[in-house]
């Protein structure tokens, strides 16, 4: 009976062995996973960084008063004027009752008494 003991042990101390060595390079795996996913990150941000300078270079006002300048034959570009801004009052907002609706059934709230229950 103790042999099988013994023997069971040591199946269970070397089935644990195996997990523990598979998890192990799975653990290693994923840390070099997200050692290049950082990499990237960083490299991405950088890119970004290039990206939003450049941007910011070609859209001087200088450089797109200029560009309006030479195509203003093709495209007929000129600078904003302060005139040709419109008023908060000359915008057409849409009423309440076209959003929602015509209300089929209206209710009189000033027949209604403050004392009395609504009932539907």
């Amino acid at each position: 009976m103790k042999s099988m003991l013994y023997v069971m042990t040591a199946l269970a101390v070397m089935a644990l062995a195996f997990w523990a060595y598979r998890e192990n390079y799975q653990t290693q795996a994923a840390l070099d996973e997200v050692r290049d996913l950082r990499q990237e990150i960083g490299a991405t941000r950088g890119e970004l960084g290039v990206l939003r300078a450049e941007w910011a270079y070609l859209n001087r006002p200088d450089r797109l008063r200029e560009l309006a300048g030479l195509n203003f034959p093709d495209l007929g570009l000129l600078p904003l004027r302060p005139d040709q801004f419109g008023r908060v009052d000359q915008v057409a907002f849409p009423s309440p009752v076209e959003e929602l609706g015509p209300i089929l059934e209206p209710i009189d709230l000033t027949s209604m008494n403050a004392d009395a229950e609504v009932t539907e």
